[in-house]
């Protein structure tokens, strides 16, 4: 075990088997040097949300500016900055239709980022139900390609890199092969009966998953950001994400059916990560949900539980900014933790879910998140997550800061969809 531990580019090829939306849980489950023991963990003393850096505190008229020193913190040492200068934005509607039966109206757009140094195409995929003239909107990006959300056969294959899947994606192409295979992930029918609108883009499109020193997706368009590759501050393919869903934002609000004052950002596993960075970066998701995003999202990292900020930085040592790396088997000197990402959020309501057989995602750790992020809500009038004991598996609980733990592995389901939807009914209805 201290040969792999020593050998970065044997966790790189484990880390991709094991970590995120394609772990293998068999493997982790033989893994000897993870924790899974609370007994052997001590998260030492979290940074409190609701104190300045020297030590005043906060109230509901100073949050903003504390709100932004923590999305200072949190950019400087995990994600990274993006760039401030723009992309001009532009769409076209390639293709529209109907398909369950009539009841969901399909779009396929493609969303265009263009600057000075490149242009990138993104194929967005928008279902609506057709009864309905204006909808609150869910907006996630998907894994494997727009087409794989459904089985209709009019829903575009990407064309653009993609990462090789056994009996799916080959050469790094996909494929007719690919097609549907994600719906359980993406119940339409289901989004759509609730009176719902979901869309979604395939997050390669936005930037591809692999390292090559930030020359492709939406890193090409702004070459000029920290050029150096080693810039312990440059922005990653999370923050990238992150970026990506509020310019699909800017095309779904266009929509005429789309209530732009309902809109949330969600996604799981990695796209967990960047759907909380995302509503953290962008305050008009007005609902911002988490599905199984673990160690550098709702996870807390003083935990050491499962999958760690080592392990993370090593595996996929391109996601976060140089300076995350400071951090491995170093999580307490960290100037922040996962309930400081979940507490930036406030006062938006905020979802987080987890799966009870996801032990390398942290599931009680991602509920105390969520805990530790309650004074927040609290101070400025709204209910969190009280109790420090997690609630029973496939039981949702709390007022602002949601959260439930689905019996089963990591996984986005009908399930956690459903609880969404009910979150969603909740603050968007009253």
């Amino acid at each position: 075990m201290k040969q792999i531990r020593n050998n970065s580019l044997i966790w790189f090829f484990l880390g991709l088997l094991t970590a995120g939306d394609f772990m293998t849980e068999s493997l982790l489950a033989q893994r000897k040097d993870v924790n899974y023991d609370e007994e052997k963990i001590d998260i030492g003393v979290l940074p409190d949300p609701l104190q300045t850096k020297d030590g005043k505190p906060i109230s509901p008229q100073t949050w903003e500016s504390r709100r932004l020193e923590l999305l200072q913190s949190l950019s400087e040492h995990q994600f990274g900055y993006a760039p401030k200068d723009s992309a001009q934005v532009s769409w076209k509607v390639v293709e529209e239709g109907t398909m369950n039966d009539g009841l969901t109206k399909r779009q396929q757009i493609v969303v265009q980022l263009k600057t000075d140094a490149a242009t990138l195409d993104i194929d967005f995929a928008v279902f609506s139900p057709t009864n309905k003239s204006i909808c609150g909107a869910f907006l996630g990006l998907n894994f494997p390609g727009n087409h794989s959300v459904d089985s209709d056969v009019a829903i575009r294959i990407p064309i653009t890199w993609m990462r090789n899947k056994d009996g799916e994606i080959a050469n790094n192409r996909a494929s007719e092969k690919g097609r549907g295979t994600e719906s359980r992930r993406w119940p339409i029918r289901e989004i759509n009966e609730r009176g719902y609108v979901v869309a979604t883009a395939y997050y390669g499109d936005i930037d591809p998953d692999f390292d090559d020193g930030f020359k492709n997706g939406v890193h090409a368009l702004f070459p000029s950001h920290k050029p150096d590759i080693d810039h312990p501050q440059r922005w990653g393919p999370i923050a990238g994400w992150s970026w990506g869903l509020s310019r699909l934002y800017d095309v779904l609000i266009q929509q005429p059916n789309v209530d732009p004052k309902r809109v949330a950002v969600l996604g799981h596993s990695r796209l967990g990560k960047a759907a909380l960075w995302a509503g953290a970066t962008d305050p008009r998701f007005s609902i911002v949900i988490s599905n199984n995003s673990g160690c550098g999202g709702a996870a807390l990292e003083r935990r050491n539980f499962g999958e760690t900020v080592a392990r993370i930085n090593t595996a996929f040592p391109h996601w976060f900014c140089g300076n995350f790396k400071k951090y491995n088997q170093n999580e307490k000197e960290l100037p922040h933790d996962a309930h400081t990402l979940i507490s930036v959020l406030a006062p938006r309501p905020v979802y987080i879910a987890s799966a009870t057989e996801d032990q390398w995602a942290d599931p009680k750790g991602e509920y105390l998140s969520g805990h530790y992020a309650t004074p927040v809500f609290r101070m400025l009038g709204h209910e969190g997550l009280d109790s420090p004991i997690p609630p029973a598996a496939d039981m949702s609980v709390g007022g602002r800061i949601g959260y439930h733990a689905r019996t089963g592995k990591h996984d986005i389901l009908s399930y956690d969809w459903q609880r969404y939807m009910d979150f969603a009914d909740k603050h968007w209805k009253k």
